[in-house]
Formats: C-alpha cells, structure tokens, sequence
C-alpha cells in the first residue's frame, strides 16, 4: 500500500465521522466524498475482468457495498430546519462505514504480506477467479457503490422531508 492509499481511506473514514456532528446537507458534502472515491475507482480500476468467476466475485463483493450503503443511508439521521437538509452519522451509521472501510483496509495489507497471498492466490485458484484485478475491482466497486447509495438515500430523504415540510406550510398558512 501506497502512501496516498492510507490518505484516502483515511480520509474516506474522517468524512463519516465528521458528520457525527449534525451539519446542513450541501454540494460540498455531496461532492467531497463523490471526489474521493472517484479518484479511487478511476486510480484502480482499469477493467473490470469477466472471465472464471470474476463477474460473480465482483457482484458479491457490490451487493455487500450496496447493502452498507443502504444501511448506512438510513441509520443517518435527516432532517429539515429553516427550510435547510441537515444530517447527522449515528453511531450505527459511522461504525457500519469504519468497519466496512477498516474491512478494504485490513484486506488491502492482508493480502500484501505472504500469508495473505499466498490464501488468495490458493482460494482465487480452487473459485476459478481470474487474477489480482478481479478483487481490485470488487474492493473498488464495493466502496463506490457504498458511496453512492449512502449519499443517494441520504438525498432521497432529505428532498423528501423538504417536501413534506413545503407542504405543511402551505396547508397551515
């Protein structure tokens, strides 16, 4: 692992829990994350490989993401005031991102020692997964994924309740 390898996910995991701290929803806080795990996926992902099982690994390894993203998106609280979005990261919200974070981490230097490459070589060999980029690009597309639901959710939610909060004026005026 790199040295810019450890300032993203560092900086990945200080986002979150950043927003333990409730903060108004802006295009800042939308677009810091999206930029970072932009530069990852365009940084490491060059394919995405098809061949063996790779497809399999890589959808695997995105549900898990999506999942996280879901979870994390609803465990965020969100809520309208003076007309503005603001959120804050439950302690659900911000564990469930460092864990799935500290998980890419922990396998990024696992697997660059000898024990951990020598199990994945023997376990990419025995599930016919093609090589070293079919996990790159399940670890990538996990985070991106993660990422992109987490902020989804949080947007979806956070319109919705403006909406609600519209219309509640307009009826009560």
């Amino acid at each position: 692992m790199t040295i810019s390898d450890w300032i993203i996910d560092v900086a990945l995991i200080l986002v979150v829990i950043k927003q333990m701290r409730e903060e108004r929803l802006t295009a800042f806080r939308l677009l810091l994350p999206l930029g970072l795990i932009t530069w990852v996926a365009t940084s490491y992902l060059h394919e995405i490989p098809t061949a063996g099982n790779d497809l399999s690994l890589i959808a695997a390894f995105a549900g898990t993401g999506i999942a996280c993203g879901v979870a994390g998106g609803l465990l965020t609280r969100v809520r309208v005031t003076d007309g503005h979005v603001r959120v804050k990261a439950t302690p659900g919200a911000a564990a469930l991102w460092v864990l799935s974070m500290g998980f890419r981490l922990g396998f990024a230097i696992w697997t660059s020692h000898p024990s951990g490459e020598t199990r994945i070589a023997h376990f990419s060999a025995t599930h016919d997964i093609t090589g070293e980029q079919a996990w790159v690009a399940a670890l990538v597309l996990m985070a991106v994924s993660e990422v992109v639901i987490r902020l989804g959710i949080i947007v979806v939610r956070g319109q919705t309740l403006r909406g609600r909060e519209r219309t509640r004026v307009l009826t009560t005026a």
